[in-house]
């Protein structure tokens, strides 16, 4: 394993032998580089997020914060590291992995139990590197005439419901999107497109011009395909504040 591979391993206990052998032991293992220790709740803390290790040995019970409130609060990080538990009570086990503690070990520590528990973190740690993100979406698949195509997002102006599936109008003319537009207000809400009226989706950097009736509805002018899309009244606040307007 290169050296970059390497687990920055954590371990925390308020007893120092303890963790001075399980420390003996994890040096062992080829996978393991880094070893940090921690010896109450506060302290496991503040290593934590300086040094963001790959796994942590956490022991249950500890002057302070105990092992499980510590693995709870391991939620709120963007990337947890691995947790195996190292504890001499067995009847905590069933609450540590609703916690998804990839490992549950009894103390004394053996070696060869020590190294089952590290094959299962590399089985979690490989497969979240594994993970991929979704990619944002960037085109939108659609349909003229027959012919399916993908267009750009910058390409669309706004989109019109027509019952389960939308017209997508853009400059080069108007495609079928084979989605409701309840749909593809989900999935394009990150990409600058709002929902201003129960049929009508638009592309906010396509709007160039605000005109309120006489009835006092807003309309929003799309210069670019030469189109007046209505806002309705219970989206009209919403529709300012994404424009500015307020």
């Amino acid at each position: 394993m290169a050296s970059g591979d390497l687990w920055n391993v954590l371990i925390v206990d308020d007893e120092p032998p303890i963790r001075a052998e399980l420390r003996y032991l994890l040096q062992r293992d080829s996978r393991i580089g880094a070893i940090e220790e921690a010896g109450n709740g506060t302290e496991a803390i503040e290593k934590l997020l300086a040094g963001k290790p790959d796994v942590l040995f956490l022991d249950i019970q500890m002057p302070g914060t105990s092992g499980i409130k510590l693995a709870e609060t391991l939620k709120n990080l963007k990337t947890p590291p691995a947790v195996v538990f190292v504890t001499a009570f067995s009847e905590y086990a069933a609450e540590a992995f609703e916690l998804d503690a990839v490992d549950y070990v009894l103390k004394p520590v053996e070696e060869s139990r020590l190294a089952r528990a590290l094959d299962k973190v590399g089985a979690q740690l490989t497969a979240r590197r594994g993970t991929v993100p979704a990619e944002r979406v960037r085109r939108l698949a659609v349909e003229r005439a027959g012919h399916h195509a993908f267009i750009p997002l910058s390409d669309i102006c706004y989109i019109e419901a027509k019952a389960d599936y939308a017209s997508v109008v853009c400059p080069g003319g108007t495609y079928l999107a084979n989605e409701s537009i309840s749909s593809l207000e989900r999935r394009l809400a990150d990409d600058g497109f709002l929902r201003v009226h129960r049929s009508y989706l638009v592309n906010v950097d396509e709007v160039h011009d605000i005109e309120v009736t006489r009835g006092g509805l807003m309309e929003l002018r799309c210069t670019r395909v030469d189109a007046v899309v209505p806002v309705s009244r219970r989206r009209a606040a919403e529709v300012k504040r994404r424009l500015g307007l307020v």
